[in-house]
């Protein structure tokens, strides 16, 4: 994961567990992050193992996301993190996608999530699509493939910049700014 301030993910994760104390995946997935920044990468890995298959396919996209995301951060290659990486982008996208429409409703009408499990404030999840972008492009800078850290460095750009101004914002676009220069210069002076 890039190092973004001391992640402000983690503060879209507290915000929405306070407004749903009932959440207790939230509290493990809190405690897994906790294990894996004290030091012990394997067990934070192995729980959040049981917390995925506990959650499943079907499961809470908020909790895919979030589990997807941190898991990415404990592997110990570079390809299981893209992996991980991108199951987290695409339980946000598939999420944020495949609402569904309330009829009679105006549109955009509720910025609150309907369906099965805890209910969600779409902001939360949007939250982290700056991140998990730029978290891809660099597993993509990683494995060298420029051309596609490239394209998820634009789309971390442009979903940053719906982001409320403020620490985090900032943080993610400094984060943005030095992988892109990273990227430049392993591409070596343009032919």
């Amino acid at each position: 994961m890039v190092a973004v301030s001391e992640c402000g993910e983690c503060a879209v994760a507290e915000d929405r567990r306070a407004a749903t104390p009932e959440d207790g995946v939230l509290t493990r997935i809190g405690q897994a992050i906790m294990l894996h920044r004290a030091g012990d990468r394997e067990e934070a890995r192995n729980r959040f193992a049981d917390l995925w298959q506990e959650i499943g396919p079907q499961g809470d996209a908020f909790h895919r996301c979030a589990l997807a995301h941190y898991m990415a951060d404990t592997q110990d290659d570079p390809r299981d993190e893209l992996d991980w990486d991108l199951r987290a982008l695409e339980a946000a996208e598939g999420f944020v996608t495949e609402r569904p429409v309330v009829t009679g409703a105006p549109a955009g009408a509720s910025n609150v999530a309907d369906g099965p499990g805890p209910r969600h404030p779409l902001v939360a999840l949007s939250a982290f699509f700056p991140s998990l972008h730029l978290n891809l492009a660099a597993d993509y800078a990683g494995l060298d493939r420029p051309a596609d850290a490239r394209a998820q460095l634009l789309r971390a750009r442009a979903s940053v910049n719906a982001l409320a101004d403020g620490e985090y914002r900032q943080s993610l676009k400094d984060a943005i700014d030095r992988l892109e220069r990273r990227i430049g210069r392993a591409a070596g002076p343009p032919r």
